[in-house]
């Protein structure tokens, strides 16, 4: 891993956060000798988060599908 001094760091910023991204985290010395860490935050979503796809249709046409599907399958109130 490389280790950075903060100049560097200061110069190099947009660089150096890609580089987190890559390896998962980036070390920033101090002339102080303090060292700190920048990595990536954990990308939080919900496994449901999809890209939605065109299918070439109409809102009416999906609503015109439903309710065919509703008529469809609809109770009768007849028991057997």
């Amino acid at each position: 891993m490389i280790v950075y001094t903060y100049s560097e760091a200061r110069q190099k910023l947009a660089s150096l956060l890609e580089q987190a991204v890559k390896e998962g985290e980036v070390k920033i010395k101090r002339k102080d000798g303090r060292t700190f860490v920048i990595k990536p935050e954990a990308v939080e979503g919900s496994p449901l988060d999809v890209e939605g796809i065109d299918l070439g249709i109409t809102t009416d046409e999906i609503v015109q599908f439903i309710q065919e599907g509703r008529r469809v399958y609809e109770p009768t109130g007849k028991t057997d």
